[in-house]
């Protein structure tokens, strides 16, 4: 019987399997069934995403990222700080490092558990947008930070509606064709948020979003409503540490920092993805 040696990590709540394929054990024709499959949970080993490390001619190795339901997307926070701790763990990397996304190129700092990602120049931030659901208008903010995030700044999250809302904002004609991820975020203080997030792909509340925590801590400094560094504390509980420079015409040095957590290690049987 095929095996397919794989790892199980999570970052702040995300969970994702990892498959080092830098010999081709997956091809490009088995993974649009593979992946929701292996991603199901109760039926196999379950996860918001899933990440191959393959060959880079470039620097340190090549990451594919897809959602569980199969798709490919260009970046994911969570999944760039767990990928670089597997390329450590695995001796594919050292602990300064870099890969290639399809949003481009980014850095990362492995120190134990902790990593510390440098995330790829965020879009200029869309400030203010009249989006008009169900007959109410929200005021969401657009920013892409390697994916695309709406963000609506609320008075306590808790309340939220995030599955509701952030399904029809998700697939609101404002954001069309790609469709957004979408944040609702509460402003504690100046250096403190809490976000909540509904993932495009998932199609579903997460317990974390990197890139969602990111877009929300640079709207929230767009908006003169906080400071860099800011500590983001994520539905499952776990504080991820934003850092930004610039407002004006854009921000750079954008880092995302958190711990990352080995679940465990195994392989993949065939009847676990057929």
């Amino acid at each position: 019987m095929a095996t397919i040696p794989f790892v199980k990590m999570s970052g702040s709540g995300n969970d994702f399997i990892l498959i080092d394929n830098r010999r081709g054990i997956l091809d490009g024709d088995r993974l649009s069934e593979f992946i929701p499959r292996v991603c199901a949970r109760k039926v196999s080993v379950g996860a918001d995403g899933l990440i191959l490390i393959e060959p880079s001619e470039r620097v340190h190795f090549r990451w594919r990222f897809f959602n569980a339901d199969g798709s490919e997307a260009e970046m994911c926070g969570n999944g760039g700080r767990c990928a670089a701790r597997f390329a450590v763990i695995k001796g594919i990397a050292p602990n300064r490092l870099s890969f290639e996304t399809l949003a481009g190129t980014v850095e990362a700092e492995v120190s134990g558990r902790r990593v510390k990602l440098q995330m790829v120049r965020p879009s200029p931030v869309e400030l203010d947008l009249p989006v008009t659901i169900d007959g109410k208008e929200h005021r969401l903010h657009f920013i892409n930070t390697g994916v695309p995030h709406a963000v609506e700044i609320v008075e306590d999250v808790k309340r939220a509606a995030v599955v509701d809302l952030g399904r029809k904002v998700r697939f609101h004609p404002r954001f069309q064709p790609a469709g957004t991820n979408a944040n609702f975020v509460e402003i504690i203080d100046r250096g403190h948020l809490k976000v909540r997030t509904y993932e495009r792909g998932v199609e579903d509340e997460t317990l974390a979003c990197g890139t969602g925590a990111v877009a929300s801590a640079l709207v929230s400094g767009a908006k003169a409503l906080a400071d860099s560094p800011l500590s983001v504390e994520t539905t499952g509980g776990e504080v991820l540490n934003v850092y930004f420079q610039g407002v004006g015409k854009g921000f750079d040095r954008v880092f995302l920092e958190g711990d990352t957590r080995v679940v465990y290690e195994g392989v993949l049987w065939e009847e676990a993805y057929q």
